[in-house]
């Protein structure tokens, strides 16, 4: 079984030993604000959606738990997920959160090349440190009754085992660990202000080790037999390039979910300051990541407050991928600025249609949207390049590689050959694979992706298109330029 628990939805996904899906469940969780810029959720809503999800997961499956021969649990980077000393929820702080962009500024400018000398990434709104430090400083109430600091995986790995671990690409993904060998350290800790917060940090483990079983009360209230083994799971950006068929140096996958991922294998971490953050996972095993809460966030926004009003459409994605379909790429079609929650570069940025005229309709709107997500990640994937890495193809993943439209637009934007999995569950598949792995069903990782994974269809970019969208995205970067200065008056 693979839990893939992402910032909206938690699902349960069971999987045969040859990757073929028998059964998922997922459902969505619910995201409060109680002030601009903070987004955060209840872990016990959280832990409920799991137990729902998984008992539902395997009723569908019609078989018995006990077939069930590991749980793995993958789940969205960074964020904040708080227990108290008693083991009890205090909060959970999503990766879309920004309340700390002035002390990510702070942190930087202070110690921004000694952050990178050490963890291989610079401070950052929604980095798990990043937020500990803003809790330590504007609310020490909270910091002071903190005893587990965790990831979002963690904690359902947690109510599963009863044990406090996370795992390597989980911690160095989001800056706590000192790289490449992904142990705490001391030194890093004092920089982010956090020196007396070591104790607070979870046992380290090998995302495919098995690190509890399931108990007692997990059994009751999941379905799960007492005593499945529970593998320390994966940073999700991890797991849903293994579930596509990544893994190796040299490949690479963009995800196009709530956060844009675009991901380069390698056996060495790239040492680049412009490349956003590099993840390990195992011995001579890195992946340099490039990403922003600037994808299909952007099309979840639109098709909330814009499709579903009224519950008009049963289908609302399906809606919005009918629309952009009747209308043709055009050099004068609107732009979208895809900043719904802020830039990686710029975190006062916001999103924007401009250029629209009374010609244009809704088509031309989700266009727009579509393209400028795509921009972005084009934006990132030039970092990658600049700084060494190799590619000639990449594999898409995420609720966007299920479009009949935006796979191809990627080819065409990115100038390269595009690759979609057969399934469509990459990240439940990716941790599912860690636990065949951990109990001993396969050698390695190559081994389980080989008989695990499958390619489903292949994009190639359109000649034409690929000369449209190089001059669409010069002109989309210079309109992200020149609205800067705008939104840092208006901040």
């Amino acid at each position: 079984m693979g839990l893939d628990a992402g910032n909206t939805v938690i699902k349960a996904v069971l999987f045969d030993l040859q990757g073929k899906q028998i059964a998922k469940h997922a459902l969505d969780g619910k995201s409060s604000s109680p002030q601009a810029g903070h987004v955060e959720r209840d872990l016990n809503e959280l832990w409920a959606n799991a137990q729902e999800a998984i008992q539902n997961c395997i009723a569908k499956a019609g078989i018995e738990a006990s077939q069930i021969v590991g749980v793995g649990c993958a789940g969205h980077g960074n964020g904040l997920y708080l227990l108290d000393k008693n083991d009890q929820p205090l909060v959970g702080i999503q990766s879309l959160d920004t309340r700390a962009a002035e002390m990510a500024r702070k942190l930087r400018d202070r110690h921004g090349e000694r952050f990178h000398q050490l963890c291989l990434q610079k401070p950052w709104p929604s980095q798990t440190p990043t937020l500990l430090a803003w809790v330590k400083h504007h609310r020490p109430d909270l910091y002071e009754q903190t005893g587990t600091v965790m990831l979002c995986k963690d904690f359902i790995t947690f109510s599963l085992t009863g044990e406090r671990v996370s795992d390597y690409s989980d911690m160095s993904g989001c800056g706590l660990t000192r790289m490449p060998d992904c142990v705490y350290d001391d030194e890093l800790l004092a920089l982010y202000g956090l020196a007396d917060a070591r104790e607070m940090l979870p046992r380290l483990a090998d995302p495919a080790e098995i690190v509890g079983t399931v108990t007692p009360a997990a059994a009751k209230a999941t379905g799960l037999c007492e005593g499945t083994p529970v593998i320390a799971g994966y940073f999700d950006v991890v797991s849903s390039a293994m579930g596509s068929g990544v893994v190796s140096a040299g490949e690479a996958s963009i995800i196009v979910g709530t956060w844009g991922i675009n991901q380069v294998f390698s056996s060495k971490p790239v040492n680049d300051e412009t490349v956003f953050m590099v993840a390990g996972f195992g011995e001579n095993r890195f992946v340099n990541i490039e990403s922003s809460a600037t994808s299909a966030a952007n099309l979840e926004w639109y098709v909330r407050e814009f499709v579903e009003r009224g519950h008009h459409h049963d289908d609302p994605f399906g809606f919005c991928n009918d629309r952009l379909g009747q209308t043709t790429a055009g050099i004068d079609d609107p732009f979208f600025l895809p900043f719904l929650y802020g830039s990686g570069q710029a975190p006062n940025s916001r999103a924007g249609f401009l250029g629209l005229a009374g010609w244009h309709n809704e088509g031309h709107v989700l266009r727009a949207l579509f393209e400028g997500v795509m921009f972005e990640h084009r934006r990132h994937i030039s970092v990658l390049r600049k700084a060494g890495l190799v590619f000639e193809r990449a594999v898409l993943s995420g609720g966007g590689s299920r479009s009949p439209h935006w796979p191809q637009m990627f080819a065409d934007g990115l100038n390269l050959p595009v690759m979609v999995s057969k399934t469509s569950e990459t990240g439940a598949l990716g941790a599912a694979i860690g636990a065949g792995c951990g109990v001993g069903l396969f050698a390695d990782y190559e081994t389980a992706i080989a008989a695990m994974t499958e390619p489903d269809r292949e994009y190639h970019p359109d000649k034409d298109h690929v000369q449209l969208y190089d001059k669409r995205y010069q002109l989309w970067q210079e309109l992200a330029g020149t609205v800067q200065d705008f939104w840092s008056r208006l901040k």
